[in-house]
């Protein structure tokens, strides 16, 4: 084996592994991550409305609690719908 093909050779590990970290970098940001974000996302939003929701029932009487609701319901964009006791909430902007 010559010096020539040792450098070839060597070449073509570096070229092969530069074609894996691109390919790899690509579909990390373009499919992967995205995704994780969103689930990401997802999960937290229903640990905090877990939270939200044995905090409200804990409170002490029922207007504590409708007064709380009322008030997340309009934080959040929403209307509250005060004769069924419930929030009409906007719908989500997807940001991606």
């Amino acid at each position: 084996m010559s010096i020539g093909d040792v450098i070839k050779i060597g070449l073509g590990a570096v070229v092969g592994g530069l074609l894996v970290f691109i390919v790899y970098s690509t579909l990390n940001t373009v499919w992967w991550l995205p995704e994780a974000k969103r689930e990401g996302r997802e999960i937290e939003a229903a640990e905090a409305m877990a939270a939200t929701s044995k905090a409200i029932g804990e409170l002490s009487n029922a207007a504590d609690q409708a007064r709380v609701r009322r008030r997340l319901c309009t934080e959040r964009g929403g209307m509250y719908n005060f004769a069924k006791g419930e929030c009409n909430e906007a719908k989500p902007v997807d940001n991606d």
